[in-house]
């Protein structure tokens, strides 16, 4: 069948999308065609799905904050011998770890032994219980980095596993690469496998309490990323990453080594046929409808350096397609994914002139590389691996290989010299000439200010506006921005007063009228202006100015421009000034609205008393000449501010006042108004500028969305805190307010809430490791908190025996209670089927009951955060059960093939069965349909299997099964079970915690 229509393309290159379903490109082709011939072909094979990896690949001690600028190459390339350089194989190895007593582990960490790859020494690292989250980490080490020398590094492939000792196939392996240096001396997956798995008996990762781990490493040799030159090396360059832009770097250099592509677009109508360039989409991505998410396909796939599509007398071709042009195609490149559906790295293979050399294009890295790198190592699949220790399994070991081609690209060979052409400068779009010539220029003016920026100087000057404009808006403390102020660059030999006369245009300050002030930098971290220039130093250079004022090499000379204004306003000649004279600088306070901004700046004698200036300041402050004021002096805000009482009646010299000061001054507390203000003085206000902090507020039930903000002081304590927050919810007691921090790592809530008073600062509440954040989870309780935390809470799920309905019931006892005690409340809440009903309470984890509580074991160590307990009425049968009766397992499966492996998934809701002796599986499936009340018609798809291990044994209407269930205790015995295969067809429910808990087929009641 073939659909052809037309299609209109609008400033956009001529590309068609052939779309098709199939393993080879033998399948159908639905097309386009337009008049220059260019389109593209999506393949999709039949791949089979498989499970992504979704975890993010970081040091062991914190996210990597950037890579180090070093990256590999297979071997060192010169520019003699660009296109022909053959590629050594880089040193590798792999060894086995195995951990005995693995359980029984209780340190944090847990290294194996050294191994020796290319001359270094490298070292597995583990966290037996997860490195702050519930998988196990797994890292590679460099043993020694402690004692390398300053500088060094390298870079290693590597793959790490944990070998399932039951079925090799289904051990899980994961393989990344890094540049390994002093920062990041180790590299791996923080969530490498969930812990639960891990520790299942049945998955067989933990076989007689040992763990099997296998890692493999490749040293390839580094070169320094920034004397690497790519069109020095090969020819080409390189195309820098803009941030995630590696994608779309790989698809440019594609296009852009087809030269054809590089000239104006041309639309016209589509039609069924085959173009001169063909690029075909491998459709690695796909959505899985039985998973409910997007997956990668990884399986192998392979393509050919040339492409017959005449072949088998031109099948692909419509019956009114021109046969006379020769469809057979060469590869021409080659573009990879590597990782997972949730992110990973693009890059590309390419041709450009068609010859026998290949060029990798990795961002702003080209290196030349063989056609077997190019090709087969980029079909996917599995890759095997011989076996390091013969006599422990002879199973050669698979892993998939998550770099892969999603995109092929062709050009036909009868076209190829007008494709592969030479692209002159007037081929290239008006427009884009235009931009390309204004970026040159932008690029070339950027590298001349750079080269001449040692013969420049560039001056900032710092004025009254300044300060009115910034004070109280963009800061609080000291007097100015420096950023945000008028800059002039001026050449170093310019002499000062020759720049006085730029000033004094630029401002409309005649230079007669102008000071200039340095600005110096205190021990306390302040900076302030020091003192004014002299007239020697107005008569050198710009450059002589510089060198002078500042200690360390910066091209920057800071000053502040002091301008005095007459009655009139207009500038006048500034006052003279003697060594009694002080400059101050003064900052208004309101306590009622809150603010704080400039008024202004005067000249006092240092034997003076600020009593002789209060007339002067209430003038300046708009308020009444006899108004009471205080006075204080800002010292400093690093570490903590300091902002301390002025005394009026002693001088400005008994003060230790001096130039470049600041005196905060506001109107008097009045006593008798009992006025009550948040912050009722300078230091107050500072304070809270300094330590104030914007927290965002999410409801612990919808973890993603902010619910409200409030602003707060990092020296809050807890009770300021929960206080703040009861009273925005409306909440009369703030101990019934529960909050929980932020797991900057995972951007979820920690597991554990903070205890009541459990932290001091609110600063602790915001600190996770060596970051800081600004949200906090809350829950409002129904019983105040300190009282909660001397109660044991556990959510327990009741199955009703005689309607199809399930409950989750919160249970609050004291710490010291029992199971038998749970029981006893939870019969309280619950409808029995009779008053005389007996209740069992269960351990769930991943739809497998794997433990009955003893009725005298102690809840304080039960943990329903991973696993869910389950309680249910225990059936007259299994009370009476006869001496050849067995008590089996029954749970829910379906068989998952994913990387070609076919893997048991349980689901729904798991049970205890009673058999009798010689019941045949007839008549046992019609007590199971009886209990889970299913219909005939959908009863008569599922099928039984007895399955021990993971391995399912198919069984037939005449086996007896009581003589494969051998053991009668079999309440711990998940291993074993019969299972019921059919499909899932209960709604999909997420959760942050554990996605075994709570899900459920029943209708759903929540009773707190």
């Amino acid at each position: 069948m073939y659909v052809s229509y037309p299609l209109s393309y609008e400033h956009t290159l001529p590309i068609c999308m052939y779309t098709c379903r199939g393993i080879s490109s033998s399948d159908a082709l639905f097309g386009l065609q337009i008049p220059v011939e260019f389109a593209s072909i999506l393949f999709s094979p039949c791949l089979h799905e498989q499970q992504e990896d979704e975890e993010m690949l970081v040091p062991h001690s914190a996210l990597a904050d950037n890579h180090q600028a070093m990256e590999v190459v297979a071997q060192p390339e010169r520019a003699n011998n660009v296109n022909n350089q053959p590629v050594e194989d880089p040193p590798s190895s792999r060894f086995t770890w195995r951990i005995e007593n693995f359980s029984r582990l209780n340190t944090k960490k847990h290294y194996s032994e050294t191994l020796i790859v290319g001359g270094y020494k490298w070292r597995v690292l583990i966290f037996p219980k997860g490195n702050n989250v519930d998988f196990l980490s797994m890292y590679l080490d460099v043993a020694d980095s402690v004692s390398l020398p300053y500088g060094w590094s390298r870079y290693a492939q590597f793959s790490l596993a944990v070998v399932n000792q039951i079925h090799n196939k289904y051990s899980v392996r994961k393989d990344t690469q890094h540049q390994f240096n002093a920062r990041e001396s180790d590299w791996g997956f923080t969530s490498f496998m969930p812990l639960g798995e891990l520790y299942d008996p049945g998955r067989g990762f933990l076989v007689n309490d040992t763990v099997i781990i296998e890692a493999e490493v490749i040293v390839r040799k580094v070169v320094d990323y920034w004397t690497y030159d790519s069109k020095k090396e090969t020819g080409y360059v390189g195309l820098k990453n803009q941030g995630a832009t590696c994608y779309m770097n790989s698809l440019l250099q594609t296009l852009f080594h087809i030269p054809y592509f590089r000239k104006d677009a041309k639309k016209g109508v589509l039609f069924i046929d085959f173009p001169p360039v063909l690029q075909l989409q491998l459709k690695r991505f796909e959505y899985d409808f039985m998973r409910d998410t997007m997956v990668k396909i990884n399986d192998r796939y392979e393509f050919p350096l040339q492409l017959d599509l005449d072949r088998e007398d031109g099948k692909y071709l419509s019956p009114d397609a021109d046969r006379s042009v020769r469809n057979l195609y060469t590869l021409h490149g080659v573009l990879v994914h590597s990782g997972g559906v949730h992110g990973g790295h693009y890059y590309a293979f390419i041709r450009p002139t068609l010859s026998d050399q290949w060029y990798k294009f990795d961002d702003e890295r080209v290196t030349k590389e063989d056609m077997k790198r190019a090709l087969e190592e980029q079909y996917g699949g599995e890759e095997e691996l011989p076996q390091t220790n013969p006599g422990f399994n002879n199973t050669p070991f698979k892993f998939t290989k998550y770099s892969n081609a999603y995109m092929l690209v062709y050009i036909r060979e009868s076209d190829k010299d007008k494709i592969i052409c030479n692209v002159d400068e007037k081929d290239i779009a008006e427009h884009l000439r235009e931009r390309l010539k204004k970026e040159q220029e932008e690029k070339e003016q950027k590298k001349k200010e750079k080269a001449e920026a040692h013969l420049y100087t560039l001056i900032k000057v710092a004025r009254d506006e300044d300060l009115v404009q910034q004070i109280g808006r963009d800061i609080y403390f000291d007097l100015v921005d420096h950023d945000k102020v008028r800059s002039f660059r001026v050449q170093k030999q310019t002499p000062f007063n020759l720049f006085k006369e730029e000033v004094a245009k630029e401002f409309g300050i005649p230079v007669q009228f102008q000071r200039f002030w340095r600005w110096a930098k205190r021990q306390n971290h302040t900076y302030r202006p020091n003192r004014p220039l002299t007239h020697i130093e107005e008569m050198q250079s710009v450059g002589q100015l510089r060198e002078v004022s500042t200690k360390v090499h910066n091209p920057e000379l800071k000053l502040f421009l002091e301008v005095e204004l007459g009655l009139d306003l207009c500038p006048i000649a500034p006052p003279n000034k003697t060594k009694e004279d002080i400059l101050l600088f003064f900052k208004l306070y309101d306590p009622d609205k809150e603010e704080l901004r400039y008024v202004g700046r005067l000249y006092v004698k240092n034997t003076s008393k600020p009593l002789e200036i209060l007339t002067k300041l209430n003038e300046m402050a708009c308020y009444g000449p006899n108004e009471e004021i205080d006075l204080y002096e800002e010292i400093k805000f690093e570490v903590n501010v300091l902002c301390e009482p002025i005394n009026k009646k002693f001088t400005f010299r008994a003060s230790q006042l001096e130039d470049g000061d600041i005196v905060c001054f506001q109107k008097s507390p009045s006593v008798e108004g009992g006025e009550q203000y948040c912050y009722p003085d300078v230091p107050s206000f500072l304070d809270y500028v300094y330590n104030r902090q914007v927290v965002h507020f999410r409801n612990i039930e919808k973890p993603k969305e902010d619910d409200f903000s409030l602003e707060l002081s990092k020296l809050h304590t807890y009770d300021d805190v929960v206080e703040r927050v009861a009273q925005h919810l409306g909440v009369d007691d703030p101990s019934k307010i529960r909050l929980t921090s932020h797991n900057c790592y995972s951007q979820q809530p920690k597991p554990q809430p903070i205890k009541y008073r459990g932290l001091d600062h609110l600063t602790d509440m915001l600190i996770h490791y060596n970051q800081t954040t600004d949200i906090l989870y809350y829950e409002v309780l129904d019983i105040p908190l300190p009282e909660l935390q001397g109660l044991k809470t556990l959510k327990v799920t009741f199955n009703h025996a005689m309607r199809d309905e399930v409950a989750i019931h919160t249970i609050r006892l004291p710490k010291q209670s029992t199971v038998a005690d749970v029981i006893n409340d939870l019969k309280r809440k619950v409808e029995l089927s009779h008053p005389n009903a007996e209740l069992r309470l269960l351990e769930v984890f991943y739809h497998k009951i794997y433990k009955i509580f003893p009725l005298n074991e102690k809840i304080e160590n039960i943990n329903d955060q991973y696993w869910t307990l389950r309680a249910e009425e225990i059936p007259v049968e299994e009370k009476n059960l006869g001496p050849n009766d067995r008590l089996i397992h029954v749970y829910h499966f379906t068989k998952d093939t994913a990387q070609n492996q076919m893997q048991i998934q349980n689901f729904g809701e798991p049970f205890f069965l009673v058999i009798h002796e010689g019941e045949t599986l007839a008549d046992i499936k019609l007590r199971i349909q009886k209990k889970l009340q299913v219909a005939d018609e959908e009863f008569a798809k599922w099928k039984f299997a007895f399955i021990s291990l993971n391995r399912p044994d198919d069984l037939q209407d005449s086996d007896i099964l009581s003589s494969r269930f051998q053991r009668r205790d079999v309440y711990g015995n998940w291993e074993q079970y019969l299972g019921l295969e059919h499909s899932d067809t209960s709604p999909r429910r997420t959760h942050a915690a554990n996605q075994n808990r709570h899900t459920f087929e029943k209708p759903v009641k929540i009773y707190n």
